[in-house]
């Protein structure tokens, strides 16, 4: 699949969330968002004129269950793949998305680990799949089986500990790694709209991630100011 990019559709009605998916998305070689969508019957209106390779897809729609709009798209386009990002785990709606021939699964709030790997899965499955002519069973089941492809992929994803909401880390993560200049935690509640004891208790987590490169300065007055730089590694 060298020189040849997925083309990516994300169906999310909050902005925000989408803009994170693109940004993530674009970052993973071989990737490329050309729509998105903000609601089930735009993603079909698309759909009419372009077939995406792959779609993100969010349950929880403004105008309908993102499974109704999964089984719309299995029955008039079978050639696209899908892989839900949302909040819904209740067995139901994962046993639907399962008979609906998902390729993925992924659980908001996101962590950008498993998003990236999930795709680069997808995408090396993708390409081996186009070379391969044939099969044995024992290749047929490293498509298939979860259990053996959770022994062969290191676990090594650190869980945030209490108080640290993934998507939020994410969000100060993807900000941080393209500011040029080290910022304070006010500084960077105001870049973010959120607070300056949140903003710090996160930057915080990511020094002690060995994420972040603190600098202590001292002013005439006052105390001294700690500020955060993304450690380019």
């Amino acid at each position: 699949m060298t020189g040849y990019s997925i083309q990516v559709m994300i169906v999310e009605d909050d902005p925000v969330a989408a803009k994170i998916y693109k940004q993530f998305t674009e970052k993973i070689d071989g990737f490329e968002v050309s729509v998105i969508a903000s609601s089930g019957n735009e993603a079909i209106a698309y759909l009419e004129t372009f077939k995406p390779q792959l779609i993100l897809l969010d349950i929880y729609l403004p105008d309908m269950n993102g499974i109704d709009l999964l089984r719309v798209i299995r029955m008039k386009y079978r050639g696209i793949d899908i892989i839900p990002i949302t909040a819904a785990n209740d067995a139901e709606t994962v046993t639907e998305a399962i008979r609906g021939g998902v390729f993925s699964y992924l659980i908001k709030p996101i962590d950008v680990k498993k998003f990236t790997d999930e795709l680069t899965r997808y995408k090396r499955t993708m390409s081996q799949l186009q070379i391969k002519k044939t099969m044995d069973q024992k290749e047929i089941d490293t498509y298939f089986s979860l259990a053996d492809r959770s022994k062969r992929e290191p676990a090594d994803q650190k869980q945030p500990p209490k108080g640290i909401d993934k998507f939020t880390l994410m969000r100060v993560r993807d900000k941080l790694r393209f500011e040029k200049e080290s910022v304070s935690a006010e500084e960077l509640a105001i870049l973010l709209g959120i607070t300056d004891s949140t903003a710090r208790k996160y930057l915080e987590y990511l020094t002690s991630l060995d994420e972040m490169e603190v600098d202590i300065q001292y002013g005439s007055v006052g105390r001294p100011e700690r500020k955060y730089k993304w450690k380019k590694k």
